[in-house]
């Protein structure tokens, strides 16, 4: 199935299949979201963020929101 077809399949969607395809996809959007951010993780990726922030905290430039 092309884009193409994905696309006129779902404009042609009743309301509540319209519905209930939008809440799965936005569902496996998260889940798929979720497996890149823990594959980024495991392979160090975002190491560098936590190690800003432990300097910045350190160096006492955090504070309450």
């Amino acid at each position: 199935m092309s884009l193409a077809d994905l696309e006129k399949a779902v404009t042609t969607l009743p309301p509540d299949e319209l519905s209930q395809f939008s809440t799965w996809f936005e569902d496996y959007l998260a889940e798929q979201w979720e497996r890149k951010f823990e594959k980024d993780v495991t392979a160090g990726r975002l190491d560098h963020l936590s190690e800003k922030a432990d300097i910045d905290f350190e160096a006492g430039r955090c504070g309450a929101l």
